[in-house]
């Protein structure tokens, strides 16, 4: 199974590496042999066309990404419900840490992967036994893909 092409089971993740999660989670899909097309989108920058893409293969609205620890969201007055989502998404445009991370594309979803175990569900070999960066360790599953 791990002789796959990786153009057969693309993966693209969004990442930010000041992020533990998100340095565990490309951590993960490394150690499951994969190599994902890694976009660092603090410095590609979001438009809104691909933020909107995203959500809907989420299955979610902007303030499900919204992240507001160590960004100016509150600054910003994002944390008010009433902010519409064409406003949210303006501001993920204008200042991209405020999306939270890792957001994992894979043939099998779209996911923001908190905690990043989440990973998990979206592709398709098994990880092994890994060492997260706080030494958490996470277990291997049976392969149920075959």
């Amino acid at each position: 199974m791990t002789d796959t092409p990786a153009d057969a089971f693309p993966i693209t993740i969004y990442h930010n590496p000041d992020c533990g999660t998100s340095r565990n989670t490309l951590a993960m899909l490394v150690a499951a042999g994969y190599a994902p097309a890694v976009v660092e989108y603090r410095k590609t920058g979001w438009t809104v066309p691909q933020l909107t893409q995203l959500l809907a293969d989420m299955g979610a609205g902007p303030r499900a990404v919204l992240r507001d620890k160590g960004t100016p969201a509150a600054e910003l007055g994002l944390l008010d419900p009433a902010v519409s989502d064409a406003a949210l998404l303006a501001a993920m445009v204008a200042h991209p840490i405020l999306v939270n991370r890792p957001i994992v594309v894979t043939p099998r979803g779209t996911r923001l992967c908190r905690p990043s175990e989440r990973v998990l569900e979206l592709i398709d070999r098994p990880l092994p036994d890994f060492v997260k960066e706080d030494g958490e360790v996470v277990r291997a599953a049976p392969d149920s893909t075959g």
